[in-house]
């Protein structure tokens, strides 16, 4: 369902048993659960969404028979579904998170586009939803009202939030943030009217047939290589931010907040692993101090602004980043 117009200043919300789409379809954020809240959550039973965890087991099923797919496919087909992967993360991480979440950086309408279709084959929820959920993450993190809390474990902040419905402190202070820029995006209208639609195409369609019509491939080994196991690994590369990069690394930025430095999840995520550094300047649209110190997100941005398509990208100083590290930064007083 499309968002309102921007001037009328209301963002959609469904009600407080909201589903959460999973796999047809997902919610994602930079995402053991159970049913009910751990202590602190003020009581709240949150219901196991059953279809959730089917569709989700069902998806990483197919993924593990994927595998067994890998020799008899074709090289070309193994290239493309890795290709299909880097727009896929590009789509989250240059679109969703650094541009629409963030507002890092602008983007001209044809690099909107082009991101608004990378965000559809990611298939984690449209870009309204993703940038509004994403932003009560950094809002309100390691709280009830963060879609994937840490806090809770690292199964809950990896894949369990998606197996339950949202705890009404996520819905409550998300009806509360502006979001008006995004609805003022008609890009992010458009992809949100049409993103059931967009999705079959550009996740599952487009990987699956281009190898089939291009170069043969069998239309079985394009979808399970190009569909489900590029699709599986794009999420819990995307899940590792939430679970992985909360828990695991050092904290040279700010040692008080549970997002940590983590090289594995920068490898895997295409430079989304500098998470401190990201959650202590946010505004900063390399996520990293270290600019292109492998960040192929920060690659691609500034080679859209190399091509024009791409301006006014924000960064914290140096004079900024030595100062908060003395501050606050582990090994600091």
């Amino acid at each position: 369902m499309p968002g309102p117009a921007a001037g009328e200043g209301k963002v959609p919300f469904r009600n407080a048993k909201e589903e959460i789409r999973v796999g047809f379809g997902v919610q994602g954020s930079e995402g053991g659960g159970g049913g009910r809240e751990k202590p602190g959550a003020r009581g709240q039973r949150q219901d196991i969404v059953w279809r959730n965890v089917f569709l989700m087991s069902l998806l990483h099923l197919g993924a593990v028979y994927s595998l067994v797919l890998i020799p008899k496919a074709q090289p070309l087909t193994l290239l493309w579904a890795y290709f299909c992967f880097l727009l896929t993360a590009l789509g989250v991480t240059a679109g969703a998170h650094r541009l629409w979440s963030h507002r890092s950086y602008k983007a001209k309408l044809p690099l909107r586009i082009f991101l608004a279709a990378a965000n559809s084959m990611a298939f984690q929820n449209d870009i309204f939803e993703w940038s509004r959920d994403h932003r009560v993450h950094h809002k309100y993190s390691e709280t009830d009202a963060d879609p994937h809390n840490a806090r809770r474990g690292f199964f809950f902040s990896h894949i369990g939030w998606l197996f339950v419905r949202k705890h009404r402190d996520v819905i409550e202070k998300g009806r509360k943030l502006d979001v008006t820029d995004l609805l003022a995006d008609p890009v992010v209208r458009f992809q949100r009217k049409y993103y059931k639609i967009s999705v079959v195409l550009m996740c599952f369609m487009v990987p699956t047939l281009v190898p089939w019509c291009i170069w043969g491939e069998s239309l079985w080994n394009s979808y399970f290589l190009a569909s489900i196991l590029r699709y599986t690994i794009s999420l819990n590369v995307t899940w590792l931010v939430n679970s992985v990069a909360h828990m695991y690394g050092n904290r040279p930025y700010d040692k008080n907040i549970s997002p940590r430095q983590n090289p594995l999840v920068t490898l895997g995520a295409i430079g989304e692993g500098f998470h401190n550094y990201h959650h202590t300047f946010p505004f900063d649209y390399s996520a990293s101090e270290f600019g292109l110190n492998f960040n192929p997100t920060t690659w691609f941005i500034d080679f859209m602004c190399w091509l024009g398509l791409a301006t006014d990208r924000k960064r914290a100083t140096k004079p900024m980043i030595e100062a908060r590290k003395a501050r606050t930064g582990e090994g600091s007083a």
